[in-house]
């Protein structure tokens, strides 16, 4: 019999990395390591050694935990007027309307993605981290092409990302930013990986690199320091659990709050279903969504990071992972000669309800994403996630909904139409009848989409069927690569 694992990234070369490792004889956790180093060369608008994220993992026949190595505020030694936000202002101009997005020195939290993979690798991985890291370090030498998403993100993020002498040979060596099809390459990030597989780097407070990073930041403003590097631990939680129609969701627990807001929705929905149709669903949902939401903002948690993607990974002895990682909106300050840009966490407003650096440092920052596990009732195990920014809870709780209620195959479920109610008026996607339309239109105005977009999130998932088989899809909103391994 052939034995069989999958993998669903948000770019081919995410995708191709996990895979390698798969031939190789390495696990999911290998495999979804290796994908997030390289992921920060084929998504490097979305993700970074610099930002954070969060991995569940469910070791075969053991219990499902979610290691958190997203981002702390930094600022342990200051006080005062010392963590006065110093932030350089970048318009960011999308379709129809323009942002500021706060970025530079100002706006770096303490990062995690680098001592998270590294405590991934430790606990439960099983080839040497030389060969975890081989893929990116290729990508990084010899260029990966710029995938359409991709090339959006970095056209939307254009100023940002050539802020630096080092964001403008990463991005633009030609003078222009690439487009789809171009190659991107990061020498400086391949050669700072033989520092980490070496064990020179085992974090960005060991000596090798902090002393750089530290002059970088402090040169432009920013509160972090020695002791903020040296404090940062990645921490292993119990996953949140919840039930919805007989089937088991587990997902990411405070202090982040995306597990929370779809566990809030879903038992709404159970208490209010059964539904007479599927127009009736959208609207509960909908409905759901946004009291769970309402509950989440009065609690004063903050709303979410907008650079975002996720990585889903099955092995064939039934390991499961799923990675969510994010690097904000990017910050344009690179740790001096590692090819790594560190996030904008700091200065995404959407974060610090309370006002930018309010928050404690070293307290771990709170975050909408949400990778997470479902084990339906027919045995199936689902691993999935989603990049979006806020999007994150209603892609995530429409993907169940879809799984579950409509018993939709997963591409199916991810492939359907969403919704998505911003407080202003309801998102919608083509492809909803008329009377989930009228019905959606009785909570807020509708603003109908012409087309599937990356703007309603990247869902991307695996199933572990009870029989062994494995399935994988991607998101089409942003590039979904999904590949089935033959071992």
């Amino acid at each position: 019999m052939t034995r069989r694992a999958a993998v669903a990234a948000g770019s081919a070369g995410a995708a191709g990395a996990a895979v390698d490792l798969l031939r190789a004889g390495g696990n999911a956790f290998d495999a979804v390591v290796a994908a997030g180093f390289a992921a920060a060369v084929s998504e490097p608008g979305l993700t970074s050694l610099g930002g954070g994220g969060f991995l569940m993992a469910r070791p075969a026949g053991g219990q499902p935990r979610v290691l958190d190595f997203f981002v702390d505020a930094p600022g342990h030694g200051h006080s005062g007027a010392e963590l006065e936000p110093h932030f350089v202002g970048v318009t960011v101009q999308f379709t129809g309307a323009e942002q500021v997005f706060y970025v530079g020195a100002g706006s770096v939290a303490v990062p995690g993605c680098l001592s998270g993979y590294l405590a991934a690798h430790r606990s439960w991985g099983s080839r040497p981290l030389a060969e975890v890291v081989a893929p990116a370090q290729r990508l990084a030498r010899d260029g990966v092409a710029l995938e359409p998403t991709q090339a959006t993100v970095l056209g939307l993020l254009a100023d940002i990302l050539t802020l630096s002498d080092e964001g403008s040979q990463v991005f633009a060596p030609t003078g222009s930013l690439p487009h789809a099809g171009d190659l991107v390459r990061n020498v400086d990030y391949a050669d700072f990986l033989d520092r980490v597989t070496s064990g020179e780097v085992t974090g960005f407070d060991s000596p090798a690199v902090a002393a750089g990073l530290l002059d970088r930041i402090q040169a432009g403003g920013g509160p972090l320091t020695r002791a903020d590097l040296a404090g940062y631990r990645p921490v292993e939680r119990t996953p949140l659990t919840a039930q919805y129609g007989g089937n088991l969701l587990v997902t990411n627990p405070p202090p982040s709050f995306g597990g929370s807001i779809v566990v809030e929705a879903l038992a709404d929905l159970d208490r209010m279903g059964p539904y007479a149709d599927d127009a009736a669903r959208v609207v509960a949902t909908t409905r759901a969504l946004d009291t769970a939401t309402q509950a989440q903002k009065r609690r004063r948690q903050a709303s979410s990071s907008r650079g975002t993607t996720h990585i889903s990974v099955v092995d064939a002895e039934g390991n499961l992972a799923a990675l969510t990682t994010s690097n904000g909106s990017c910050s344009g300050v690179f740790a001096p000669g590692t090819g790594v840009q560190l996030n904008n966490v700091m200065g995404e407003s959407d974060l610090h309800p309370d006002g930018f650096h309010a928050t404690v440092p070293g307290t771990r920052i709170g975050s909408m994403m949400a990778p997470s596990l479902l084990e339906l009732a027919d045995g199936r195990v689902v691993a999935m996630g989603s990049g979006g920014s806020e999007r994150i809870r209603s892609a995530l709780t429409q993907v169940v909904v879809n799984l579950v209620d409509r018993r939709l195959p997963l591409a199916d479920a991810i492939l359907a139409p969403r919704v998505h109610d911003d407080g202003r008026a309801v998102q919608v996607e083509p492809g909803l009848s008329d009377r989930a339309l009228a019905g959606l239109a009785e909570l807020r105005p509708v603003n109908c989409w012409s087309s599937r977009s990356l703007y309603f999130g990247g869902t991307h998932g695996v199933v572990l069927h009870p029989d062994g088989h494995v399935e994988a899809a991607g998101d089409p909103r942003r590039d979904g690569a999904a590949v089935v391994v033959d071992l």
